[in-house]
């Protein structure tokens, strides 16, 4: 068997500053065999990262550690069949989750978080709880707090709307799976929408994209959300007409002496 020719110079450079397939050679008219079982290895992950167990009680708990009592809510797709295939039932909540957070909310907030399971639940274990860690302490030093935390399965992000406008959140942060790709099977997308209320738009929201290991990492990731509370909350909107000037300003780490630097000036 012919080995297939190492690719050129110019191409391995390219491969090097992209997951995408590209420069993959050949071996006569097909892919060479390593090319073919690391395709079918990423494909089989992701088609795994959609159908993975969303572990409620695990998350709960994590929140739990970083000082936030959580709701366990449900959408109205019953079942992961369901969810895939009436992507409408991931967009509303069930009867008894509209009960249980209209009797639990206790006054209305600035800021509510969701973590949702969405196309990958193994994004949301993987990274869900880390990012909020970063979060909380990006928040202290704003002077914002979670007013309410929710873990939602069979969740489109669209579900944050009804969640944020029945607990009274003035913004809603939603933590969920994005669709698994061929190159990133565990991706955490954060999308904010002001004033949430059902029949928002995707042009009314913001989004943080690529979370992950060979992604954005957490405290960037923070960084850029904070940023976008923090004005989406002072101009009241979030969407087109709230544009992302995080990248304007360098990330600086935070310690004690950040936040306490922070509060004496307020």
């Amino acid at each position: 068997m012919k080995t297939p020719a190492p690719p050129s110079r110019s191409m391995r450079d390219l491969r090097d500053l992209t997951p995408a397939r590209v420069g993959l050679g050949r071996a006569g008219a097909s892919m060479p065999t390593k090319a073919l079982l690391e395709f079918t290895l990423d494909h089989a992950r992701a088609r795994d990262a959609v159908h993975a167990a969303f572990d409620v009680p695990a998350l709960i708990s994590g929140l739990n550690d970083l000082g936030l009592a959580a709701f366990d809510v449900s959408s109205r797709a019953g079942n992961r069949k369901d969810y895939l295939l009436r992507p409408d039932l991931g967009r509303a909540l069930d009867p008894a989750s509209q009960q249980l957070l209209a009797r639990g909310k206790a006054s209305s907030c600035q800021l509510a978080i969701v973590i949702g399971d969405g196309l990958s639940p193994t994004a949301v274990k993987a990274h869900a709880i880390e990012l909020i860690r970063s979060l909380v302490a990006r928040l202290a030093v704003e002077r914002i707090e979670i007013g309410h935390a929710v873990v939602a399965s069979g969740a489109r992000v669209a579900l944050g709307d009804e969640i944020g406008a029945i607990l009274g959140a003035r913004m809603i942060v939603m933590l969920i799976g994005e669709r698994p790709g061929l190159s990133a099977s565990d991706s955490l997308g954060a999308y904010l929408t002001f004033a949430p209320r059902p029949g928002r738009t995707d042009a009314e929201r913001n989004c943080v994209s690529n979370i992950h290991g060979s992604g954005l990492g957490y405290d960037e990731a923070a960084f850029k959300i904070a940023w976008l509370i923090r004005e989406g909350l002072a101009r009241e909107v979030t969407g087109v007409a709230l544009k992302d000037d995080s990248g304007e300003l360098t990330p600086q780490p935070i310690t004690a002496n950040s936040i306490g630097r922070h509060e004496s000036r307020t």
